[in-house]
């Protein structure tokens, strides 16, 4: 492939990963938006033929920043995140490039706020890890709810899935998760107990009463990052949980024009102080395609000249949460706060 010569416009944004299956819905949600991209991946083969592009191993620091030069924000669609969250963010502060992603796993989300915090504020740069599906959205609708930096007593978690068809990359990160995982316990991050809880929670169709198995990803991280909660707890669907793990569960397959599979989710905050409970509920499509959104609307608002937030942050953190979610509603999400 021969690339495109790189933007020299600074509101480019660098998709690193740009070949792999969230990584190719990035890229077109960025050139919905009319945003210049920068596609930039280890193997140019798999990368779009059809914006700028730049080939960076992850191992060639050299090349990830000579990647990253003319943009203002790298978006890291490549996980597993343990492997590419630090040598990413490590181009991104030499260059001064803000730095997003959207990872699940809670190792990789963690040690980017506790490595990177003082060295983005240094380098006068904003880095956000946990930008998608798992992560942010849990984190912008309690912060939705309760406000930021407020007390509650209990930040509850669900997410149904009606099915789970997971791409290469989940299950290669799903073989390589052995750590503890973790859960807010009276205002501190613990380890889960085990076995895993089991319970009910009953959603809005076409989901319905569903057996939920407590399974925290990311949003424990970033939800405790600035919230003072005395209990973060995060469920997900058996069914869909015992769909990945299904190694004859076919990947995720276009089923419409935006290159979605037929997947409907529904997220569940529920913030409870005292007596007082509150609910933010979030529906869509594909929790890969709506990664897409989110962390394009975080890099459309870190390219605006009045963004000046910097170092380590969550979503949440750095953008204000309601205004954040009005602009995602009705689609691709339909969030409702009660």
């Amino acid at each position: 492939m021969s690339p495109k010569p790189l933007p020299t416009s600074p509101l480019a944004v660098a998709v690193y990963g740009a070949g792999g299956h969230t990584g190719r819905f990035i890229v077109a949600e960025l050139r919905r938006r009319g945003l210049p991209v920068v596609a930039v991946g280890r193997d140019a083969a798999r990368l779009p033929g059809d914006v700028p592009a730049r080939v960076a191993a992850i191992d060639d620091a050299p090349a990830l920043a000579r990647a990253l030069a003319g943009c203002g924000v790298v978006i890291n669609a490549a996980g597993p995140f343990l492997d590419t969250a630090a040598p990413v963010i490590g181009a991104a502060l030499q260059t001064g490039t803000h730095y997003l992603d959207v990872t699940a796993e809670q190792p990789s989300a963690l040690d980017t706020f506790e490595r990177f915090d003082e060295p983005a504020r240094a380098a006068g740069v904003a880095v956000i890890p946990a930008a998608g599906f798992y992560g942010g959205l849990a984190d912008l609708l309690a912060t939705a709810l309760v406000g930021d930096g407020a007390a509650v007593d209990e930040l509850t978690v669900a997410v149904a899935l009606d099915h789970w068809w997971p791409t290469e990359g989940t299950r290669i990160t799903g073989a390589r998760s052995h750590a503890a995982r973790r859960i807010v316990d009276d205002y501190r991050l613990a380890a889960m107990p085990l076995p895993a809880a089991l319970s009910n929670w009953t959603f809005g169709p076409p989901h319905g009463e569903q057996t939920v198995v407590e399974l925290p990803f990311s949003e424990i991280i970033t939800i405790s990052r600035h919230l003072r909660a005395r209990s973060v707890r995060s469920h997900l669907s058996q069914g869909s949980l015992q769909e990945i793990r299904d190694a004859n569960t076919p990947p995720p397959t276009a089923q419409d024009a935006q290159g979605r599979s037929a997947q409907r989710f529904e997220m569940v905050v529920r913030a409870r102080q005292g007596d007082a409970q509150r609910t933010a509920l979030a529906r869509g499509q594909d929790i890969y395609a709506v990664s897409a959104p989110l962390v394009v609307e975080a890099a459309a608002r870190m390219l605006q000249p009045d963004f000046d937030r910097r170092g380590a942050l969550s979503l949440a953190q750095a953008f204000d949460a309601r205004h954040f979610l009005a602009a995602l509603s009705p689609e691709p999400l339909a969030v409702t706060l009660s």
